[in-house]
């Protein structure tokens, strides 16, 4: 596209607002009243050393990119292939503008995560971050990726609430034991009927103990835990035979 001034730059932000990424568009930002700071980039600081640092003829999928930070950081690194997904216009447009303005081959669709296997393709890096706790069916979107578009590595990040710790716990029980389900450490997830933080699309919040239980229960192996809620999975064999992800017809 053509040199945009810095007057020209920021009446498109302010046409496209309001922005939930606080991008800095040729020294205009975006969100500079942020609630979180400098989001999403004071969070990437403190993982970022966990993504390859040259990501050259590499492939990247960014499932809810918002306005496109972490796609735009993948670009940066050389990936060859960088597609953006996210369900809402407003977004796409942003992240559209953003990527011309820092000259950033990136493609960007309006696609959810539960229709992932429309794309027919793997990605050697998919980032799924910040969408699990908005979704009514989290786990769905789990193994959908799983199945459909990770070849290798997930950058995954959840809000997360409860307790921070996690704790060992059988394989089975019995019918009749329910300690365990009192304790604070036993993956819990916690559903919110109607808002949380005024958001009515805020569904589920697990605890960290769940996160990581449905992550590995989804055939994802954690490979960093670099930040509280930020976890860097690999692809790996599932651990249950593959009739226990699907319900059996007549069993539902």
């Amino acid at each position: 596209m053509n040199a945009l001034s810095t007057e020209e730059i920021r009446q498109r932000i302010d046409a496209l607002g309001p922005w939930f990424h606080n991008l800095n568009l040729h020294g205009v930002p975006t969100a500079p009243s942020h609630y979180l700071g400098d989001y999403p980039q004071v969070k990437w600081r403190r993982f970022s050393d966990v993504v390859p640092k040259s990501l050259t003829g590499k492939t990247v999928l960014d499932i809810g990119c918002n306005a496109g930070f972490y796609a735009m950081e993948m670009k940066r690194r050389g990936a060859d292939r960088v597609l953006g997904l996210d369900s809402r216009d407003e977004y796409l447009a942003q992240a559209r503008f953003a990527a011309e303005v820092n000259d950033l081959d990136i493609e960007f669709r309006n696609l959810s995560v539960y229709e992932v296997g429309t794309l027919r393709e793997r990605f050697d890096l998919v980032i799924f971050m910040g969408v699990l706790y908005h979704l009514r069916h989290p786990l769905l979107a789990l193994d959908l990726i799983y199945e459909h578009v990770a070849r290798d590595l997930m950058l995954f990040q959840s809000m997360q609430r409860g307790s921070d710790r996690t704790g060992k716990f059988d394989q089975d029980y019995d019918f009749w034991s329910t300690d365990q389900f009192d304790s604070d450490e036993f993956p819990k997830m916690h559903f919110i009927e109607h808002r949380y933080a005024d958001d009515p699309t805020n569904w589920w919040i697990p605890n960290r103990s769940c996160t990581e239980a449905m992550l590995r229960s989804a055939g994802f192996a954690i490979a960093a835990h670099p930040e509280s809620e930020v976890y860097l999975c690999r692809r790996c064999k599932r651990p249950y035979p593959d009739e226990a992800y699907l319900v059996r017809r007549g069993e539902a």
